[in-house]
């Protein structure tokens, strides 16, 4: 077992390969490209005394995410890792369009079956940082921070949480829905109420929000108020209900409904669309909040959020102090190659590669964990 030093601006001291949970199949090529398995063995017989040097880039301007875990997997699963000289940046470093983020070099049999996994690993987690930074970006362009929290829990299978989660706090989200969204990074999942919580006690949000808060009074109270679409009469009574002691107000309208607000004043209805969680409703809901001196109950928001629809309702000052983001963060928009392109300390790549030194990758290393 090997750990690895990390130097995240702080934020983390130590990721290990047992963080990771890595699968055992990976040594014996489970997860490998076939092609990559057949050069292996070719090489072993044909070219034995190889040295490559392989690197990794991408197309884009990103939050490179997932180094670590590469670094891991190869200290893991390479044959003789301590001899190969691994250089990288760090995951959280900003990156460029085709610019190095990552040198393994060595023996090509040692290492090379592992390219196509750590292509993965460098494409989902730099996506899903890359999206959560974007997103935290425009949560700002009103020019206060808004937090975001990720809820990316049911758009992706569940093995996918633990680094997910770690890829979104890189990006800057620190509230996450699940524990295991929380586990590489070292904190616990936060959440309140769910739809299923107020349909238990029959679409009564105020009771609902009672049994929480007494079942646990140490967490911040927020209720969920859409349940009834009736988000301003909702939000009241348990503002009424709870006083000081209701932190906040989730709404989580679906983009294919209209609040009943708006059927009660028809005048609002022609010059804007009026479903889902609209800019019009949160300005309604935070007058009639402040109107009865709730000005401390914050609002948050989530369905459909994405780093457009952010910006837009930031644009328009929407008195938005929240938001919850899921599905958007998790699209894979970034894909990482790596390439060949030293054989033996002499350029050697295909046409359209070449080597890219990059001054700033930092030599990789690793320490022995005691036992």
């Amino acid at each position: 077992m090997k750990e690895f030093e990390l130097k995240m601006q702080g934020k983390i001291k130590r990721l290990t390969n047992k963080t990771f949970k890595f699968d055992k199949r990976v040594k014996d090529g489970w997860f490998s490209a076939v092609y990559f398995l057949k050069t292996r063995e070719i090489v072993k017989d044909a070219l034995p005394n190889n040295m490559v040097t392989m690197q990794f880039f991408q197309k884009e301007n990103a939050v490179l995410c997932g180094t670590d875990e590469a670094i891991a997997l190869i200290h893991t699963f390479a044959d003789h890792p301590e001899e190969l000289d691994i250089y990288s940046l760090k995951d959280g470093d900003k990156i460029s369009p085709y610019e190095t983020v990552l040198t393994i070099t060595g023996p090509y049999q040692n290492f090379g079956f592992l390219e196509g996994i750590i292509d993965g690993i460098l494409s989902r987690r730099t996506s899903v940082a890359t999206n959560v930074y974007n997103v935290v970006k425009a949560a700002r362009a009103s020019g206060r921070q808004k937090p975001i929290i990720f809820m990316g829990d049911r758009d992706d299978h569940f093995t996918q949480q633990a680094g997910d989660g770690y890829a979104a706090y890189i990006g800057g989200s620190t509230a996450q829905a699940t524990h295991a969204m929380n586990e590489w990074w070292g904190k616990e999942g936060m959440g309140t109420m769910p739809h299923a919580l107020i349909q238990m006690f029959k679409g009564d949000v105020v009771a609902a929000a009672r049994a929480y808060h007494e079942k646990f009074p140490e967490d911040d109270l927020v209720a969920l108020v859409d349940y009834n679409n009736d988000v301003i009469t909702d939000s009241l009574k348990v503002a009424r209900e709870f006083g000081e002691k209701l932190k906040g107000v989730r709404i989580d309208t679906s983009r294919t409904l209209v609040d009943q607000y708006f059927f009660r004043n028809p005048e609002l209805m022609g010059t804007f669309d009026p479903r889902g969680v609209n800019p019009e409703l949160v300005f309604a809901l935070r007058r009639a909040l402040d109107d009865e001196g709730f000005n401390h109950v914050k609002i948050v928001v989530s369905g459909g959020f994405n780093e457009k629809r952010i910006r837009e309702f930031e644009e328009q000052n929407v008195p938005v102090d929240i938001y919850g983001v899921g599905s958007s963060l998790l699209k894979i928009n970034i894909g990482f190659t790596g390439d060949n392109v030293l054989l033996n300390g002499e350029p050697e790549a295909k046409k359209g590669r070449r080597f890219r030194p990059n001054p700033r990758l930092e030599k990789a290393e690793y320490i022995p964990q005691q036992e």
